[in-house]
C-alpha cells in the first residue's frame, strides 16, 4: 500500500514537460519527451524494487529528466582531445583537415554547389575536374580520378584491369588491412585470379615473368604499409618491374596505401615512399588513401595513365564508389597546399605534427605540467615516443615529450577513464603504469580544455 502510494505522486510525463527546467531546453521535443519518459519509468522500477522508499520533489525529477535528454542527445560521433601522441589514430578519426579544408567543407555544405555543373558552359559537368587536373599537377601523373577509400579504389581498379583474367602478386605482400580486407579476397571478389609468385620474403623479376601467361592481365605491386619484412628479403626495384610489364603489354598496378605526398626523411622517417616516385618510375595506375601521409579527407586517390583512368571512370563501379561533395572540397585545399611544401608542412595538421621539433614539444608539455600544477593536479614531464598511425609507417616511432599525470586519489584507470568519458573526451594512454598525455598530438588551444577536464576529473 505504501508502494502505491509513493506511485501514485509520480507526475504524469505531459506534467512535467511544462515544468521551466524542461521546457527552456532547446531540444526537439520527441527527444525531450522520451527522456521524460525514460525517467518516469526508472522512477517507478526503482520504487517498485525497494530501493526508493521517497520520492523527489517536482523539480529534482525534472532535472535528472533534463540532463537525461542532454546526455541522450550528445551524438556518439564528436569531438574528442587526442593525447595518445598517434597521430594518424584510426579509431580517433586518423588526420585532422588544415583549417581551410575544414573550411571549405562547411562552405559547400550548407547549400548548392558547383559538384556536377560548369559555370563555363552552363551545362552538366564532371565531379572528378574538380581535384583530376590538380592532382596531376602535384604528383606529375597524366590523369586522376577519386573514390570514397583506397579499399574502394582497389576494387574498382582490378574490377576494370582484373576481371577474367590473373593478376601476378608476390607472396610477401598479400596484405591484410583494418576490417579483414585481404588482397587475395578482393582479387576473388573483383573476379580476378590471384597468381601469387616468389616467396614471403624473397621475389625476384623471374618470378613475375615466370608466371606471365595468355590469362595474365596485370602486375600488382602493394606496398606493405602496415607491417614490414626484414632481414632476408628481396623484391626487384619498381622501375624493373615496370618495364617487365612495358614488355608484355600489361599495365603495373600499385596499391601505395598510406600515399605520402612529401619526403618524410626531413622527419626521420624512412622507407616510405612517395606517389611522385611511383609515378616517375612509369605505374601505370596507383592508388592510395587521402586521410593518412596525405592529411586529408577520406578518400582514395587513384592516378597513372590517362587510357587506364578513362576506362575506370567508365566502369559501373565507379558510381558506387564516388566521393561527395564536402570530400571534393577538403581534398582541394589539401592538394593545392602541396603545391608549395612548406606551406604544406605549415598548414597541414598531419605534416606539422610529424614534423614538430622536440624543443617545441618539451615546451608545450612544460606548459602544460604548469597549467596542472597551478590547480593543484601533481604531473610531470617525461620522455615519451609518438607514433605515426593509421597502418603508416610501422615499427617507426618518434621520440616525444608527455605529461604523466598523478591519479591522485583515483587510480590510473580510474583517471582515464573518467577522463574519457566526459562530453568532449581526452583520450590519453597508459603506460608503465602511469596516465600520459602525449603532446605531439595535443594542439596550443587545447590545453586550457585538458587542464580543466584534469581538475574536474580529480576533484
Amino acid at each position: 500500500m505504501e508502494q502505491q502510494g509513493i506511485l501514485r505522486k509520480i507526475p504524469k510525463v505531459d506534467e512535467l514537460l511544462s515544468h521551466p527546467a524542461l521546457s527552456a531546453l532547446d531540444l526537439p521535443a520527441g527527444s525531450v519527451r522520451d527522456a521524460v519518459r525514460r525517467e518516469l519509468e526508472a522512477l517507478r522500477s526503482q520504487v517498485l524494487s525497494g530501493a526508493l522508499e521517497s520520492l523527489p520533489d517536482h523539480d529534482a525529477i525534472a532535472a535528472a529528466a533534463g540532463e537525461r535528454a542532454r546526455r541522450e542527445a550528445l551524438p556518439s560521433l564528436r569531438p574528442v582531445i587526442n593525447g595518445t601522441g598517434v597521430v594518424l589514430h584510426t579509431n580517433l578519426g586518423r588526420a585532422c583537415l588544415s583549417r581551410r579544408a575544414a573550411e571549405a567543407v562547411a562552405a559547400v555544405a550548407g547549400g548548392y554547389s558547383t559538384l556536377e555543373y560548369d559555370v563555363e558552359r552552363g551545362c552538366r559537368g564532371s565531379r572528378h575536374s574538380h581535384i583530376e587536373d590538380l592532382l596531376a599537377l602535384v604528383t606529375g601523373a597524366e590523369a586522376a580520378m577519386v573514390v570514397n577509400n583506397n579499399a574502394a579504389a582497389v576494387l574498382l581498379i582490378l574490377s576494370a584491369i582484373g576481371r577474367g583474367g590473373e593478376v601476378a602478386a608476390s607472396r610477401g605482400e598479400m596484405v591484410e588491412i583494418g576490417g579483414s580486407f585481404r588482397i587475395p579476397e578482393i582479387m576473388t571478389q573483383c573476379g580476378c585470379a590471384l597468381r601469387e609468385v616468389g616467396t614471403t620474403n624473397k621475389t625476384h623479376l623471374y618470378d613475375y615473368e615466370n608466371a606471365i601467361g595468355p590469362e595474365t592481365k596485370a602486375l600488382l605491386r602493394v606496398h606493405t604499409s602496415n607491417y614490414r619484412i626484414v632481414g632476408f628479403s628481396e623484391r626487384p626495384p619498381l622501375a624493373e618491374l615496370v618495364e617487365l610489364g612495358r614488355r608484355h603489354g600489361l599495365p603495373v598496378i600499385e596499391d601505395l596505401g598510406s600515399g605520402s605526398l612529401a619526403d618524410l626523411t626531413a622527419f626521420d622517417i624512412h622507407d616510405e615512399p612517395t606517389v611522385q616516385q611511383s609515378v616517375k618510375a612509369g605505374v601505370d595506375l596507383i592508388s592510395f588513401s587521402g586521410d593518412k601521409l596525405l592529411g586529408g579527407p577520406q578518400a582514395g586517390l587513384i592516378l597513372g595513365k590517362k587510357r587506364y583512368i578513362d576506362q575506370l571512370k567508365k566502369h559501373p563501379l565507379a558510381r558506387a564508389v564516388r566521393v561527395d561533395k564536402m570530400t571534393i572540397a577538403a581534398l582541394r585545399e589539401t592538394l593545392y597546399a602541396y603545391l608549395d611544401p612548406a606551406r604544406a608542412r605549415e598548414e597541414i595538421p598531419a605534416l606539422s605534427m610529424l614534423g614538430e621539433s622536440l624543443p617545441m614539444l618539451h615546451s608545450r608539455a612544460a606548459l602544460l605540467c604548469q597549467r596542472l600544477a597551478d590547480q593543484g593536479c601533481a604531473a610531470q614531464v617525461v620522455e615519451a615516443e609518438s607514433q605515426v598511425g593509421g597502418g603508416s609507417c610501422p615499427a617507426q616511432t618518434l621520440p616525444s615529450w608527455a605529461v604523466a599525470v598523478e591519479p591522485g586519489r583515483l587510480t590510473v584507470d580510474g583517471l582515464e577513464e573518467a577522463l574519457r568519458r566526459r562530453e568532449k573526451p581526452v583520450i590519453g594512454r597508459i603506460s608503465q603504469g602511469r596516465y600520459l598525455l602525449d603532446v605531439r598530438t595535443l594542439r596550443d588551444e587545447e590545453l586550457p580544455d585538458v587542464e580543466a577536464a584534469v581538475k574536474e576529473a580529480l576533484q
